[in-house]
């Protein structure tokens, strides 16, 4: 009959039960038979035993970890430390004997609890890795089996990267907290580092836990950057961009050639020979130099090793070449760079520059800003100005010479040779500079020598004052917005004086012949009715005629009409001088009001009676100039010619524009009318008593 399997394990779960009894029954016993203890410590109380008197019990030899313990007294203690990785469990055997020799066997089960003991373990503490510089962001570096850590304690393991050399932080990180894979974070460059020392850290508690509860492990990873062909070549000298070493900015070369001349040599170019080097200098390829355009009719070449420019031929054209000049590597054609070369063609220069002092002397004061002229020491209101002469030239003013100074911060030189200051001067003393004329088409340069005395500042009477560039400046600015204000007030001036007085030419000339043409057409009627003979009765009568007087308008130029027939003008009698008298100071002003729109009263101021002694003589005089003594020989006539002044101008316009369709074609076509007597103007009328004498030509003057 089988036994069953539950019957069986209940028997031998009950059989340390059944034996405990009996050895309790015996006489011995224990508090805890399955104790539990940590491990690595050692001594220690496993457990209390009890014998009654006349037993005894001792440790079995069969016990297969009996050497672990031993009974003190009443106490079952540890004697040897345990480690839990290597004993986690103990078992003992205990024998109880009686006084009569019967004995039995009591056993316990030590467990053994786990410490955080063990501190993690890296397989390979210390690693290296060269990793190219041109290595993919992302890529892994150190695998993660090789970077992982162990613990004894089974704990999990936290892990930690850290960098040792500055400015190398996060180009490598770790995947993750748990996962030591490392790989690289952000692209490398050869030029800021090289290399660097990264630590790898391995905790088998978390990084926020108390330090004195976690072990940790380290791990030293080295890693070597390797340089790689990353960039084209660089042409010499250049000019690093924002202190980047990736990049670095050439400047064009220059160089000169004499037309018509062949040059063997290797060109002289600025700022120096073509050049071009590899940056990845670790690699340093080889640079190969090539022509690559600019280079009409082949006049020139390259050498294909050393950059050096030489002529195949001679220039007979003054035009310049801009040659393109390539760098390649030889191991890469990918890697190239292009780089400006112009040459000048220019005349030949037989003779370099010169100077014509070789020492200049001049002063400057104390505190002066900056900009200001040096003077000359000799004449201290005259600014120091260097000069250098080229025979070159027929009046040996070469205009391709510019001038700089050497080694000076306080001082500088203008295109022009004029000596300034570059600082605010502070104290006295004498200061020599080197100057330098340099010739830029064919590079020939001359020096002379600065002798600058700096003294202090002393008071100048107005005509020592000197004053500076910007002094003169000012000057001129302020010169130039007077001048400018001048001339938009002049032609307001011009503007509102031409809408005032502006009538049309054409029109004055045609009312100032009408009237001069009015008043003869008016004398030779009174010649011909009021002195029918003159001849006869002119010592016997005196005739009294109507003159009308218009209203002055602006004096003209006299305009010959030269449109009217010869026979007119021997016609107009010679007598017919006018009897009215229009004074000029008079028409002047009452031209102003009349295009002012005012009026003004007109009085006529004639002389009547003759002299007895002066026979035939006629006189005008102003009224200021009328002699006091004249008594009743001069007759003032009052009259409201002013007050007609309108009307009568404007029935003469009228009588004008009726009469000129009468008159003849060479009047219209001059566009004057000439006025009869029928139509005269009522306008200031003035009675002239005139005496008609044999009297000679001095007594028929006015």
């Amino acid at each position: 009959m089988a036994i069953p399997h539950w019957l069986l394990m209940s028997a031998l779960f009950l059989l340390p039960l059944l034996a405990q009894v009996s050895a309790q029954e015996l006489g011995c016993s224990v508090t805890n038979n399955q104790p539990s203890i940590p491990e690595n410590h050692c001594p220690y109380v496993v457990t209390t035993i009890h014998v009654q008197p006349g037993f005894t019990l001792t440790i079995d030899s069969s016990s297969p970890d009996g050497k672990f313990f031993t009974i003190q007294d009443s106490e079952l203690q540890l004697t040897m430390c345990v480690d839990y990785e290597e004993d986690p469990v103990l078992l003992l055997y205990l024998n109880c004997e009686s006084p009569a020799g019967q004995s039995d066997l009591l056993e316990i089960i030590v467990t053994i609890l786990n410490e955080n003991d063990n501190s993690p373990v890296f397989a390979q503490p210390n690693l290296a890795r060269e990793v190219p510089e041109d290595t993919e962001v992302g890529t892994a570096i150190v695998a993660r089996e090789e970077l992982s850590a162990t613990d004894a304690d089974l704990d999990t393991i936290y892990y930690e990267l850290t960098t040792t050399v500055q400015d190398t932080d996060g180009y490598f990180a770790i995947r993750g907290v748990n996962n030591p894979e490392l790989y690289l974070q952000k692209a490398l460059d050869y030029d800021k580092f090289n290399s660097t020392t990264l630590l790898l850290y391995a905790r088998d508690r978390p990084v926020t836990s108390p330090t004195n509860t976690t072990n940790t492990a380290t791990a030293t990873i080295s890693i070597t950057i390797r340089q790689s062909d990353t960039r084209a070549p660089w042409f010499l000298p250049c000019t690093r961009l924002h202190n980047d070493n990736s990049v670095c900015i050439s400047s064009p070369y220059s160089g000169r050639v004499n037309i018509s001349e062949m040059s063997t040599e290797p060109l002289l170019l600025e700022p120096g020979p073509i050049y071009a080097v590899d940056p990845d200098y670790t690699i340093s390829d080889r640079i190969m130099y090539s022509i690559v355009g600019g280079n009409t009719d082949e006049v020139f070449s390259v050498d294909a090793d050393t950059g050096n420019l030489t002529m195949n031929k001679v220039v007979t054209s003054p035009d310049s070449f801009l040659l393109q000049v390539m760098a390649t590597q030889a191991s890469n054609i990918r890697k190239y760079s292009v780089a400006t070369v112009e040459i000048k063609v220019i005349n030949k220069s037989n003779f370099a520059p010169y100077f014509e002092k070789e020492v200049y002397n001049g002063t400057v004061f104390v505190g002066l800003p900056q900009g200001s002229f040096v003077y000359q020491a000799e004449d201290p209101s005259t600014p120091l100005v260097i000069t250098a002469l080229d025979q070159d030239f027929p009046d040996k003013v070469n205009p391709n010479i510019e001038y700089y100074l050497k080694d000076s911060t306080d001082f500088i030189a203008t295109r022009d040779g004029l000596i300034l200051t570059n600082t605010v001067l502070q104290t006295p003393g004498t200061v020599t500079i080197q100057a330098v004329g340099k010739d830029v088409l064919s590079l020939q340069e001359a020096s002379t020598i600065i002798v600058v005395k700096v003294i202090l500042a002393t008071a100048v009477t107005p005509s020592d004052k000197m004053y500076s560039a910007q002094d003169m400046a000012i000057l001129g600015g302020v010169l130039a917005a007077l001048l400018l204000i001048a001339l938009v007030f002049l032609g307001v001036l011009l503007w509102k004086s031409s809408r005032w007085y502006g009538k049309p030419i054409k029109s004055l000339m045609k009312k100032k012949l009408s009237k001069e043409s009015y008043r003869s057409y008016q004398n030779e009627y009174y010649q011909e009715d009021e002195q029918p003979d003159v001849s006869t009765e002119q010592h016997e009568t005196s005739e009294t005629s109507s003159v009308q007087e218009e209203t002055p308008v602006p004096e003209q130029p006299e305009l010959a009409l030269h449109s009217s027939s010869a026979e007119e003008t021997e016609n107009l009698p010679k007598d017919s001088i006018a009897s009215t008298v229009i004074f000029g100071q008079e028409e002047k002003e009452e031209e102003k009001e009349e295009d002012a729109g005012q009026e003004k009263e007109v009085k006529s101021i004639l002389k009547t009676d003759r002299h007895v002694g002066d026979d035939g003589y006629k006189a005008v005089w102003f009224k200021t100039d009328v002699d006091p003594e004249a008594g009743e020989r001069v007759e003032v006539i009052e009259d409201n010619a002013a007050d007609d002044d309108d009307d009568s101008d404007q029935d003469l316009q009228k009588n004008e524009e009726e009469e000129g369709s009468d008159t003849d074609g060479h009047h219209q076509g001059l566009g004057v009318s000439f006025a009869s007597e029928s139509s005269s103007p009522p306008a200031a009328e003035v009675t002239v008593n005139m005496s008609h004498t044999d009297a000679g030509p001095e007594d028929s003057d006015i």
